[in-house]
């Protein structure tokens, strides 16, 4: 299908609603309130994404185009007068603000659904600590959620409730876990996307963040010269040394993404199907494919 919107990131998520909606949102809005943790269907046009969503890009959509035809899970949204209670400051026109699932919506707005389902639950924006910890919850276990982006969100949670303890007992991770993530907000902005992309191991990471920020890149080259990684690429066998390295961390990267999402199967199976599909790539995802009907015949 060809894709009939533009959104590609949070911001320009926010915009795409009413007369900016990049779909008709033809579908009548119904006049009654619905009851908490119900779904129900929704025209594009009523649903805004969280502005201050901790993830800072949408990523590639293409893995959620069958949301055109079938939405396999709904998303979940708070009222615009529930989310402006505590962030009055936001400028929500919108009848709803989707919390859980603002990929889902862009992927929606791309490949030309005019409605989502959703459940509301309001209850979720009883403060911004409870909200921002349901949505640091869900990113964790989501594969795209880069370690950078959650450590600011980890920090974020942190200034709501005062201190590390409090945000660790919050999202029932322990103190070591919180911490190591706000470590990483430390490290200069060329570790940090090295980070990101997966370059450098977050253990690593961690012993670089305490070093002195305007030392941290100095230390680091030397030590992928010392390993053979020469930064300025003139060791011999640096390409090849570099992309097995690249590769090894890209496989491992994708077992964990695996892993997370069979423990979140019952709550969203799409995942599972995404991270198999990285894993095993066309050839291997139809092969599996073809051995489970076997299996459910």
């Amino acid at each position: 299908m060809t894709p009939r919107g533009g959104v590609k990131s949070f911001a320009e998520l926010g915009d795409a609603v009413g007369d900016k909606s990049t779909v008709d949102g033809s579908l009548p809005a119904s006049l009654t309130p619905p009851r908490a943790g119900l779904s129900r269907t929704v025209p594009l046009k009523d649903l805004t994404g969280n502005p201050y969503n901790p993830r800072e890009s949408l990523g590639d959509l293409d893995d959620l185009q069958s949301i055109a035809d079938m939405q396999l899970q709904p998303a979940v949204a708070v009222t615009r007068a529930a989310f402006l209670q505590i962030y009055p400051e936001a400028a929500i026109t919108a009848r709803w603000v989707v919390i859980l699932g603002n990929r889902r919506l862009a992927a929606a707005h791309k490949f030309g659904r005019v409605d989502l389902d959703i459940v509301v639950r309001d209850d979720l924006a009883k403060d911004r600590a409870t909200l921002l910890t349901a949505v640091i919850a869900e990113n964790v276990d989501r594969a795209g959620f880069d370690v950078i982006e959650e450590a600011k969100a980890v920090e974020s949670l942190v200034a709501e409730f005062g201190s590390a303890d409090g945000a660790a007992e919050h999202l029932h991770k322990s103190k070591t876990w919180v911490s190591h993530r706000r470590a990483l907000l430390k490290l200069a902005p060329e570790i940090q996307e090295a980070t990101r992309r997966g370059e450098l191991a977050i253990r690593e990471a961690r012993t670089l963040a305490r070093v002195p920020v305007e030392q941290q890149v100095h230390r680091w080259n030397a030590v992928r010269a010392r390993n053979g990684n020469d930064p300025e690429g003139k060791s011999s066998g640096q390409g090849s040394d570099t992309s097995a390295t690249r590769t090894r961390e890209h496989g491992a990267q994708t077992l964990r993404a695996v892993t997370r999402a069979i423990r979140n199967f019952d709550a969203d199976p799409h995942a599972l199907a995404v991270a198999l599909h990285s894993q095993l790539g066309d050839v291997g995802s139809k092969t599996l494919m073809s051995q489970l009907k076997k299996l459910t015949r």
